[in-house]
């Protein structure tokens, strides 16, 4: 399990009886290290889970809170989005299918499955989400070509793009901001609950024909602009 949250990575891996290695996903040294170290734990990986992220919000010409004045965008914040939920999730592909194409195959031929998270913002970005929208657009692009890139390799690659989802920084929020969030989603009226994500996770490796797919988990929403 890859985090950035020592603490309660330890604590979550001691549970599930796996191994927690420290992660920046905008670092060729630590995930290479978090990979090997992962490795000479359990073995060679089959399945890979990227769900690493992070989610800001500006409008590409803002105004000052005070004085109205246009505000240009802060180009770090693009940046950002683009490093850890896009070339981030590219990284992990990349390290995890090079040590996938070495193992035996399975049945069908299959060495491995990878599965991608995108979001729901990658086809109904809000306003204020250009980098995210692009972040997350580019990882449902890009999962075409790498599943072809692989399917020589028996290595299949899926995206699954969350709607709006209980997750730590929804939690934060104020019960009624929460409770505003979920009555939007068509039904079921609430948040998203991450064992769903987990059943979805599992219902695509335990089902070797689903390959270069795109599900939604979102219970029917449809973002509006804001």
């Amino acid at each position: 399990m890859f985090d950035r949250d020592v603490e309660k990575g330890e604590e979550v891996a001691a549970e599930i009886g796996g191994v927690f290695c420290e992660v920046d996903v905008t670092s060729d040294e630590k995930v290479a290290a978090a990979f090997a170290r992962a490795r000479e734990a359990h073995g060679q990986e089959r399945v890979l889970v990227n769900c690493a992220g992070v989610a800001n919000a500006a409008k590409t010409v803002g105004r000052d809170k005070d004085t109205k004045e246009p505000k240009f965008y802060p180009m770090i914040q693009f940046e950002l989005a683009i490093q850890i939920n896009l070339i981030g999730t590219f990284r992990c592909i990349a390290n995890s299918a090079f040590g996938m194409v070495g193992l035996d195959p399975l049945e069908d031929g299959e060495r491995g499955c990878i599965i991608n998270t995108a979001s729901v913002a990658a086809e109904d970005g809000q306003i204020g989400q250009a980098a995210y929208s692009a972040s997350k657009g580019g990882v449902l692009a890009m999962a075409l070509p790498i599943a072809r890139d692989l399917m020589n390799d028996g290595i299949r690659v899926n995206t699954i793009l969350p709607g709006v989802f209980k997750t730590p920084m929804v939690a934060m929020m104020p019960p009624n901001v929460q409770e505003a969030l979920g009555a939007q989603v068509p039904f079921p009226k609430r948040l998203g609950k991450a064992e769903e994500y987990a059943e979805l996770a599992a219902f695509i490796v335990e089902t070797p024909y689903l390959n270069a797919e795109s599900i939604r988990l979102d219970g029917g929403i449809r973002m509006a602009p804001r």
